[in-house]
């Protein structure tokens, strides 16, 4: 980068936040699976919205692509650079302030760099639940968790990253700021421009801020480790305790054997919760108002009127419910190098899905370690496959598992978004009339194609 454009960039940001040095730029410029990156010609570090709107100018005045990124954390290489042009990441970390909370409303509004886990101390602290719960929560941004619509274990009960929005602050491709942050549950004045963005990848604009949605925080908690024999089981469990329980449920997760005993191995303090193995197990999270021992009562009813469970054992304490959830996110670590896949079908189908993916992969690859989780609740299976040997044979296994999904009326990715990895596949899922709108969208938001290039289209 030539010494002027980089003095331009101080001149914004400060000097201390172009970063120009290869290893400097190194977290920056790889995904942290070590996937996908290429070099970029600087991380540039806006702490303001107006700071990532000159900024956004200046580039698309000087023909640079930009690569927004939170924190890092993603699975689809969508957050890094391709190298394929000349580029700059905008690392949103510094744009990290609570602008503010209103309690009476629902409502806070967060920067883009705001820690998950940060958004959601601040609802506690005004009495109030932020319900995006993901396993990366410690790391993750707001804006990137909005930018990959991501789902998380509460999406049963509150839904996605996509419903949790009220409001948006972008910055478009030629920098001008769309203000965008209304608090509003009713505002019918034409299209939702907000949704564009959420789920974009980038793609499309920079979101800096957010208005959040908050919920009334629960006075009672129960969780549930539960034995099965297979995910059809699962499945009527649920149904049977939204029956009894309604939106007490508010996380319903299924893992499979094969991934119990991946975190037993990889975490020496790790303990199978029940005294026999199972071939299924279920997680599940209930949350109520009210005394806790009046739902640990109801759900303690629930499950054991269930003809479907093998065992189950409930929570005694919050450091026992921890452990259960520890066990549940500590699958993706437990089992990192293999070919990794984030779909989803129809809730009643994933039975079905299980069943034919592990069917056809078994044949394909014999004796390949099939590991099976997710959440079951909203119909969304990460159905991972094989170890490092595997992934030179990426291309086969995700033919196995696309062409299934697709055959069960599925999406090929449920909540890490498409970024590098699917950007290909994905011509081969979506029809060309929904493609094509999609570029429609694109160019008339990105004409010179700068925003986040090499990702999603």
């Amino acid at each position: 980068m030539d010494r002027s454009l980089q003095s331009a960039f101080a001149a914004i940001v400060g000097e201390p936040h172009v970063i120009t040095a290869p290893a400097d730029m190194a977290p920056y410029t790889r995904d942290w699976r070590r996937q996908y990156g290429a070099q970029a010609e600087a991380v540039l570090r806006p702490a303001s919205t107006a700071e990532v709107a000159a900024l956004v100018a200046l580039c698309a005045r000087e023909r640079i692509a930009i690569v927004p990124q939170g924190g890092n954390t993603g699975l689809c290489g969508g957050s890094v650079p391709t190298g394929a042009q000349r580029e700059v990441v905008l690392s949103m970390s510094r744009l990290n302030r609570i602008r503010g909370v209103d309690a009476l409303n629902d409502a806070l509004t967060a920067e883009a760099g705001c820690v998950l886990a940060d958004v959601q101390k601040a609802a506690e602290d005004a009495g109030r639940l932020f319900a995006l719960s993901l396993a990366a929560e410690g790391s993750c941004q707001v804006g990137g968790t909005l930018s990959t619509n991501a789902g998380g274990v509460n999406v049963l009960r509150y839904g996605n990253a996509r419903e949790q929005v009220l409001g948006l602050e972008v910055v478009l491709p030629d920098g001008r700021i769309w203000d965008g942050l209304r608090a509003l549950r009713k505002d019918n004045t034409g299209y939702d421009l907000k949704q564009l963005f959420v789920g974009a990848e980038g793609t499309l604009g920079v979101i800096t801020a957010a208005v959040l949605k908050l919920h009334p925080r629960p006075t009672a908690q129960a969780t549930a480790w539960i034995g099965l024999a297979d995910p059809a089981r699962a499945v009527a469990l649920l149904a049977r305790l939204h029956a009894g329980l309604g939106e007490r449920i508010s996380a319903f997760e299924l893992v499979s054997r094969p991934c119990l005993e991946a975190v037993l191995a990889h975490d020496p303090a790790a303990r199978d919760p029940l005294p026999r193995p199972h071939a299924w197990y279920v997680l599940a999270e209930f949350a109520d108002a009210g005394p806790q021992e009046a739902l640990g009562a109801r759900v303690a009813e629930a499950l054991g009127a269930a003809v479907e469970i093998e065992d189950a054992v409930l929570a005694a304490s919050v450091a026992q419910a921890r452990a259960l959830w520890k066990l549940r996110e500590t699958i993706p670590e437990a089992q990192f190098a293999n070919v990794k896949h984030d779909v989803s079908v129809p809730v009643s189908m994933v039975p079905e899905l299980i069943r034919r993916v592990g069917d056809a992969l078994q044949a394909a690859f014999p004796g390949a370690p099939l590991y099976a989780f997710g959440h079951i609740g909203d119909g969304n299976v990460h159905y991972n496959v094989g170890d490092a040997g595997l992934l030179a044979r990426r291309a086969q296994v995700n033919a196995i598992v696309f062409d299934a999904v697709q055959a069960l009326g599925g999406s090929i990715s449920a909540e890490h978004g498409l970024g590098q990895l699917k950007r290909a596949e994905i011509r081969d899922h979506k029809s060309a009339l929904e493609l094509g709108l999609m570029r429609s969208l694109k160019q008339t938001l990105d004409p010179q194609g700068l925003m986040n290039p090499g990702k999603v289209l």
